[in-house]
């Protein structure tokens, strides 16, 4: 047997996690020993180790014989307080889970406290109505803080007292005194610490100081709407500012941004509010927050509206505004001013945002101010209402505001201006539902008819597969329901020809009777036939009272003969009398006079003569192209040039006029006179039309191309044919196009020069009455002396 190895003091190199399992070997033995719970493992090593060989050469055997060298710790390498340490904490068998059940018990706690947050997150979202179910007339219960529990959170009441209730009033008054007393101090403070000059700096700091507010909400609102509600809550809250040096101002600003703010986030859809079911059911958190959104826009929006409605109320009624309140009085001619601004806000509100929520009350509160003393807020509510009948594609709004007006005419008994009904010359309706329902059956009736001979019974249902998802793709696409807009078309054309009716059968002595001609006179093809008889009538009972101006006797012959032209045609009516006056009053007109009367005779004559061509008399034409030509003579240059384009189309309407442009020939007997005020006896076929001859060498030259052009018959190719500048255009776009109103001629037209070929004569002349006057002098000297 080999001796076994000694150990050096140095020893052999040993890891640390077997000196550590050794230390602890060692540390649990001694522990054994001193509480005498290792006897029998002592004595059965004692005899392990005298068997094991008494010998101290001998070395240690292993399992199969073998020599195994043990390794052996000094003692010198463990220090006595890691030894110590390793005692107490091998006498603690549990330090090792400890750290697992300390992490254990930190995630339950965290845990129950994320429930508990949970919980009381909820208890704070309920809304405050389900407490109020509870409460009863004879029993009202005051909501103290709730409790929790293990059970979770219970909400704590107490049944209110009189005591109560006259206590939560007196702690309101109290605020509200403070609040009173803070401001008088205010303003009762600064005059006298403060000097004007001051007074005026510090004013002009608080300006600059709200319009930046004012800017930077703006700006974050429209950056992100979806996430700035509170601050287009602060901006609208601006609108109650209460220092009196900056208050209204401040108030115009806040409402001019608004209105911008408004226009751009709102959205391009009418924003509907929730049934009872839909607010129970539950939604994406996407679509949650949209929808909070969507009613936190309108909830401001109707705010906003509802406090310039009040200031334009504390201005025009008599009572006082709810919203306008005792602290935030101002004097009248601040509100006045106020009142301007919210009228032009709303105006821009509704033509930008017809679309959106609250259009009918918008409209409620225009309409009444088309009517107002204030010319520029009833030409600028006219203008808007105006601007809606062009815009509106659907035609509803346009049937609201017609529906207001016309409510708003028969309240004040017809006594308004007469702005409020020219406004309904802006409409743009050409076309109505047609008011036979056997040709509407009829028509159906054919449909059916023709889908029945279509095909087999497969194909015919898949035609009414796709008329119905044709149908679907329309309404989703939003396009214009032609049959829908014909409806409301008929509905708004009738509103607006009841008030006109109303007003030619009662008041035909008031202001509105022209706007009433003027707007029957465009929609005139639009009216029923069951009313022509009646309404034929009063026009020429109208016409021939003589209490009528220019225009309106136009007017109402324009409509007489609209009305004879379209569906009148079929009744046995003579219009001989209303081409008697036109003939009587044609030379009304002259340079000196309203040009746009012009347009509206010319117009007349074009419906009476060149379209009722059939139904016109030969001598009629010659007396009606005979006073144009003499008329022609008297007028602008524009209107002559209108009255010689309406002479042309004669020309071309009745081939035979053409003999009044023959000079030396004659046909007929008689004489022309043109005093006689009968179109048909006045034998005007035996004159002819020598106007043209000075129109020849008039200071236009466009009319005296024009007036060349008649002479030689009007001849549309070659010599004496006009350029298409002039050739295609209508006498009233002549008239619109050469309007010299601005003070100058199109084309322009040279001046005389100096010294020139005709400034001779005159020269001449006046160097003669010099030389007379001298002489004259001389000798009545001469007598003298």
């Amino acid at each position: 047997m080999a001796k076994g190895k000694a150990v050096s003091s140095k020893g052999p190199k040993v890891s640390a996690i077997k000196l550590r399992n050794i230390s602890q070997t060692k540390a649990s033995n001694k522990r054994k020993k001193a509480t005498g719970k290792a006897k029998n493992k002592s004595s059965s090593t004692q005899v392990g180790k005298n068997a094991s060989g008494g010998d101290g050469n001998l070395g240690n055997l292993g399992s199969d014989g073998e020599d195994v060298e043990e390794e052996v710790v000094p003692d010198d390498m463990v220090d006595d307080d890691h030894m110590e340490y390793l005692e107490t904490m091998g006498q603690n068998i549990s330090f090792v889970t400890d750290t697992l059940d300390e992490k254990k018990e930190e995630r339950n706690e965290k845990k129950r406290r994320k429930d508990d947050e949970d919980e009381v997150a909820d208890y704070e979202e309920l809304p405050r109505k389900q407490f109020r179910q509870m409460e009863t007339e004879d029993r009202k219960y005051l909501h103290l803080l709730p409790i929790k529990g293990d059970r979770g959170i219970i909400p704590q009441m107490m049944e209110k007292t009189e005591s109560d209730e006259e206590d939560v009033i007196e702690q309101e008054e109290d605020k509200e005194e403070n609040v009173e007393k803070k401001s008088a101090v205010k303003s009762t403070t600064l005059p006298e610490t403060l000097s004007e000059v001051e007074l005026l700096k510090l004013k002009k700091e608080t300006l600059a100081r709200r319009k930046m507010q004012i800017a930077k909400l703006s700006i974050r609102v429209m950056d992100s709407p979806q996430e700035a509600l509170s601050s287009l809550k602060a901006l609208r809250v601006m609108l109650n500012e209460e220092d009196p040096q900056v208050a209204v101002t401040v108030r115009k600003l806040v409402m001019l941004s608004l209105c911008e703010v408004f226009k751009d986030i709102a959205p391009g859809y009418h924003i509907r509010t929730r049934t009872d079911k839909e607010t129970q059911q539950k939604m994406k958190k996407d679509v949650k927050q949209m929808v909070e959104w969507e009613e936190g826009l309108v909830r401001q929006y109707q705010l906003y509206l509802q406090h310039m409605e009040d200031i334009i109320k504390a201005c025009t009624s008599k009572k006082k505004a709810q919203g306008v309140s005792v602290q935030n009085k101002l004097p009248m001619k601040a509100l006045q001013s106020l009142m301007e601004v919210a009228v032009k806000c709303m105006c821009e509100l509704l033509v930008s945002l017809m679309h959106f929520n609250f259009r009918t009350n918008i409209m409620s509160v225009i309409v009444p101010l088309m009517d107002s003393y204030n010319s520029d807020i009833a030409d600028l509510c006219c203008d808007t209402v105006k601007k809606v009948f062009k815009q509106d594609r659907q035609g509803d709004s346009t049937m609201e505001v017609v529906k207001l007006i016309t409510g708003m005419v028969k309240s004040k008994a017809f006594s308004v201006q007469s702005k409020v009904l020219e406004t309904f010359l802006a409409l743009k309706i050409k076309e109505i539902k047609s008011k036979d329902p056997e040709k509407e059956v009829d028509k159906k009736m054919k449909e059916k008819k023709e889908m029945l001979k279509k095909g087999s019974r497969a194909q015919r249902k898949r035609a009414k597969r796709e008329e119905r998802l044709t149908r679907e793709l329309l309404e989703a696409e939003a396009t214009e329901n032609q049959k829908r807009k014909l409806n409301l078309n008929t509905q708004t054309i009738e509103m607006v020809f009841l008030t006109y009716f109303r007003i030619l059968k009662k008041n035909r002595q008031s202001v509105l009777l022209p706007s009433v001609l003027e707007g029957l006179a465009k929609f005139s093809h639009l009216i029923n036939v069951e009313f022509f008889n009646d309404l034929i009538t009063v026009l020429r009972e109208l016409v021939e009272s003589g209490n009528l101006s220019y225009r309106e006797t136009l007017h109402c012959m324009v409509t007489a003969f609209q009305i004879l032209s379209n569906q009148g045609g079929v009744l046995n009516i003579d219009p001989l009398r209303f081409y008697t006056h036109l003939y009587a009053n044609m030379l009304h007109l002259h340079a000196g006079q309203d040009t746009d009367d012009t347009t509206n005779a010319l117009e007349c004559i074009d419906i009476m003569l060149n379209k009722r061509r059939k139904q016109v008399s030969m001598q009629r034409a010659f007396a009606f192209l005979k006073r144009l030509c003499i008329l022609s003579l008297q007028l602008l240059p524009n209107s002559t040039l209108g009255a010689l384009a309406a002479s042309r189309e004669f020309l071309k309407v009745f081939p035979k006029t053409d003999m009044l442009l023959q000079i030396e020939e004659t046909q007929g007997g008689g004489m022309y006179l043109p005093e006689l005020q009968e179109p048909e006896h006045c034998n005007a076929h035996t004159t002819a039309l020598w106007e043209l001859h000075h129109l020849n060498r008039h200071y236009h030259p466009h009319v005296r191309r024009y007036a060349a052009h008649l002479l030689r018959k009007a001849p549309s190719e070659g010599a004496g044919s006009l350029p298409p500048a002039l050739d295609r255009k209508s006498p009233s776009q002549l008239w619109q196009e050469f309007d010299p109103s601005e003070m100058n001629f199109n084309p322009s037209i040279p001046g005389p020069g100096k010294g020139g070929k005709n400034m001779k004569p005159f020269s001449r002349l006046g160097s003669l009455v010099q030389e007379s006057m001298r002489k004259l002098e001389q000798d009545v000297c001469g007598d003298a002396m």
